[in-house]
């Protein structure tokens, strides 16, 4: 058994071809990648990489809230880069989402992202 997950908080899905989230049967909640886009506008918010990230992590935030968890409960995170040298950046705001016993984590970068993103970040979380 599975749930979708959607909340207006985050952006849709592109052409319809993923779910924002999916609540598993059991207490796990698996986020789509959130780049760092307005879900008011549809469009990457300016300011670069620490901007891009903050956006994608308020994304994944609204995803979890929505399933009835919270960013406590976030057990793993994946981080794609466009480029590694924004690991710093990207840590700095990371950081702020995640003061306390942080999820495990993984970061790699890529080739290219979604409609020119920076960074692209996904989780995975308990409920309940």
């Amino acid at each position: 058994m599975r749930k979708v997950i959607f909340t207006p908080e985050a952006p849709a899905p592109l052409h319809n071809l993923y779910s924002q989230g999916i609540k598993a049967e059991g207490p796990l909640l698996y986020t789509a990648g959130q780049v760092g886009m307005a879900p008011d506008t549809g469009k990457l918010v300016e300011g670069g990489v620490q901007a891009q990230t903050r956006q994608a992590l308020k994304n994944v935030k609204a995803i979890v809230e929505a399933a009835g968890s919270d960013m406590a409960k976030v057990v793993k995170v994946t981080v794609l880069l466009d480029s590694i040298d924004d690991f710093g950046a990207m840590n700095e705001v990371y950081k702020t989402f995640f003061a306390e016993s942080p999820p495990a984590r993984t970061a790699y970068e890529v080739a290219r992202l979604p409609i020119g993103a920076l960074v692209e970040i996904e989780a995975i979380a308990a409920i309940g």
